[in-house]
């Protein structure tokens, strides 16, 4: 089971904890061996591909990156929807009838959803009026990302994780949005020492397991691999707002300077909202009516 994210974030700790719950509830006769920060060369869409395939068992993918298989999956990450964890669940709630069906147009079963921390501009400067926004070589995570900030007046690219962390290192980008979380993993403070809270999304990472892979066990395993799942949507969200804590202490201590939301000038606030506006119309009309109904 496998995703790009290190074992320290909310991806490979939601793999690590339906590990040991699918291994309790199964009584030993099913058990995951966890893959953490792409060491399976495998990217969150080439995850799914790769499960889709019969090449990988189970995977965690970042709905981000998902766009280009299906748009539905980049509900979650769609600008300033969701800025709350309220928000974010009763519009993961809402959806998961759609994330079922849309997964299993791609020959796997949903296990969980789990949710990042809201994401942030992390950047070798404070972001905090259209000016520090115009020209920043930008990392986003999902097409959505680009038309928002190239509309903002920045440069993004959509990159996913993994290959972000070479071109941050060789200067080729100055920022990167991302949570708290994925960034505190990956020690982006090493080279970004200032995040910027917006609040532009609260997205989701999916895990899956291929269908036929699923449909083989018997009753009582496919049970217990739905009860291990249950347990771990549970897990993921009782985690969130101690986890939001958690990152900002560790970012912190690592000497990182903290912006706060009501730092950023209205300004840029009308400007990011402004530019939001249209990203979400075009997903609306590329998603199709039952997606737009959801919000």
């Amino acid at each position: 089971m496998a995703t790009e994210y290190p074992a320290s974030t909310v991806s490979g700790e939601g793999i690590a904890f339906f590990a040991d719950r699918l291994a309790e509830a199964s009584h030993g006769r099913l058990g995951i061996a966890p893959s953490y920060d792409a060491a399976l060369k495998l990217k969150s869409s080439e995850i799914v591909a790769a499960i889709r395939d019969g090449r990988l068992a189970a995977g965690c993918a970042f709905g981000g990156t998902l766009g280009g298989i299906d748009p539905l999956f980049l509900l979650s990450s769609l600008p300033f929807v969701t800025t709350t964890e309220a928000e974010a669940r009763a519009l993961l709630d809402r959806a998961r009838p759609l994330y079922t069906d849309h997964f299993d147009r791609q020959s796997q079963h949903l296990l969980y959803a789990t949710p990042w921390p809201p994401s942030g501009l992390w950047a070798r400067k404070r972001i905090v009026t259209p000016a520090d926004l115009a020209g920043l070589r930008l990392r986003v995570y999902d097409a959505t990302g680009v038309t928002v900030f190239a509309a903002a007046g920045a440069r993004p690219v959509n990159l996913s994780f993994a290959e972000a962390a070479p071109r941050l290192a060789d200067g080729s980008i100055d920022a990167i949005l991302s949570s708290g979380d994925g960034g505190a993993g990956r020690k982006l403070w090493e080279h970004l020492p200032y995040f910027t809270e917006i609040g532009y999304a609260m997205p989701l990472s999916f895990a899956t397991v291929g269908q036929s892979r699923y449909d083989q066990l018997s009753p009582d395993l496919r049970a217990a691999v739905d009860a291990a799942a249950a347990a771990t949507q549970i897990e993921q969200w009782h985690r969130l707002d101690k986890r939001v804590e958690e990152n900002l202490a560790r970012l912190r201590a690592n000497n990182v300077t903290i912006t706060s939301p009501e730092k950023i000038t209205p300004a840029l606030r009308t400007l990011l909202a402004q530019a939001a506006s249209g990203a979400i119309a075009d997903w609306k009309k590329q998603a199709g009516p039952d997606a737009a109904k959801l919000l």
